[in-house]
């Protein structure tokens, strides 16, 4: 199993993500990153849109300007009603 800095993801990201049970790039490649937004928000009320922005861009292998509109817009929206 491959460490979620691996993803390009830091050292604090890890921690965090490690904190809500996610251990793994597999591991967080396979609940995605809305999933794992919604277990950062429970645990750390100030995660903001951004975070998901860039778990999934994490997942997909981009940066997030590689991120279309249409998937900004569509994971803002999701991001909104947690």
């Amino acid at each position: 199993m491959a460490a979620i800095t691996s993803l390009g993801l830091g050292k604090t990201m890890e921690k965090k993500l490690h904190s809500v049970g996610i251990h793994s790039a597999e591991e967080l490649t396979d609940i995605g990153s809305k999933q794992a937004v919604f277990r950062l928000k429970s645990q750390y009320p100030n995660t903001c849109v951004v975070i998901l922005y860039h778990l999934e861009a994490a997942i997909r292998g981009v940066t997030i300007k590689q991120l279309g509109d249409t998937c900004k817009s569509e994971l803002k929206a999701y991001f909104k009603q947690l």
